[in-house]
């Protein structure tokens, strides 16, 4: 299964600025977007869940549900994920649509091993830099990070990197061996930053595989 390169990491106060964050994302070419809603009632993540699936269905986008794995199969989402991986079990897989695509994060050699050695099917490795979506106390990768865990770990598990990445930290990054980004605030600050991304990337929405439901 092919992971899409850029992946939007959508977060917002209230679900109308969620959901008019996914809409300009899917308009601007994103080509996987992921739902982190956090604080709120069950009840609302599913609303706000149901209705980013039409949206990105409609433009054929990628939708990923952070943690809420039994949400992301009610409203069939293309997948699920872990940031805090600690709470994930090999249940979770079995729970899941067969063509559904776990993820999850890692700070260190340890952590993406761990993940790849529980098949993931791709890892999110953070944090580049500093970031206010990041713990303070997570240790910060910078290129050096990358480079050094992707050296070892050798693996065709696409590797992602995390952390208030900018367009044009997109080339470094893509030296370490890293294979793409997950960018929120960069994509969120200016949504015409995504056909960049994606150039740099080159990231092509014809070349990604779709599932039809």
């Amino acid at each position: 299964m092919t992971i899409p390169k850029l992946h939007f990491i959508v977060e917002g106060k209230t679900s109308r600025e969620i959901l008019e964050k996914i809409q300009k994302a899917c308009t601007s070419g994103a080509e996987l977007v992921q739902l982190n809603l956090e604080n709120v009632f069950k009840k609302q993540l599913l609303e706000v869940a149901k209705e980013a699936r039409k949206i990105t269905a409609h433009f054929q986008t990628r939708f990923i549900i952070k943690e809420h794995y039994k949400i992301a199969k009610e409203v069939k989402a293309d997948g699920v994920h872990f940031e805090n991986t600690n709470s994930y079990s090999t249940s979770v897989r079995i729970y899941l649509y067969t063509w559904q695509i776990v993820g999850g994060t890692a700070n260190s050699l340890q952590e993406c091993q761990k993940l790849i050695k529980n098949e993931f099917d791709y890892v999110i490795l953070s944090p580049f830099r500093n970031s206010s979506l990041e713990n303070k106390q997570t240790k910060v990768l910078g290129l050096a990070g990358f480079y050094t865990i992707i050296d070892v770990l050798k693996t065709e598990t696409p590797i992602l990197g995390f952390g208030d990445i900018a367009t044009k930290d997109v080339p470094e990054i893509l030296e370490t061996g890293i294979s793409g980004v997950a960018v929120s605030k960069a994509i969120a600050n200016n949504f015409d930053s995504i056909k960049e991304f994606n150039l740099l990337l080159k990231a092509s929405v014809v070349d990604e595989k779709r599932h039809t439901f």
